[in-house]
């Protein structure tokens, strides 16, 4: 295996880390409450802290300042439109955790942040 191989995988394993920390660990009750309205505060601050997780990881790796920057920022707002585009579809069926539309909108959700993942991963691939 290449080293550019294993770097990417270590890469992809910590964002998969910071990931499960940042959703199941470390949301708070603010964070997860109203999270259907636009402006919210408390998912602005939890795509933050998905924003600091993923800095540490890029950090780990050696990623250029320019480049971190620009992964953070853009998955923070990446971050915060997912979650605001299931929370709005979730609320307006009314799905409730005992629904399988619920955990479909989960699952989507989940599946476009790991698609994130992987574009922050060819970003620092491919960055010159």
């Amino acid at each position: 295996m290449t080293d550019a191989i294993k770097a990417v995988l270590i890469l992809l394993c910590l964002l998969q880390f910071k990931h499960m920390f940042a959703d199941y660990f470390l949301q708070t009750p603010k964070m997860l409450a109203g999270r259907a309205t636009y402006f919210h505060m408390g998912r602005a601050q939890h795509a933050g802290v998905h924003a600091v997780g993923s800095a540490l990881a890029l950090v780990i790796v050696g990623t250029s300042l320019p480049l971190l920057l620009f992964l953070i920022v853009a998955e923070w707002i990446v971050h915060f439109h997912i979650d605001w585009g299931k929370a709005s579809y979730s609320d307006a069926k009314a799905y409730t955790p005992a629904q399988a539309g619920f955990w479909r909108a989960a699952g989507f959700d989940q599946a476009l942040h790991q698609l994130t993942y992987i574009a922050m991963v060819w970003a620092w691939v491919e960055w010159p």
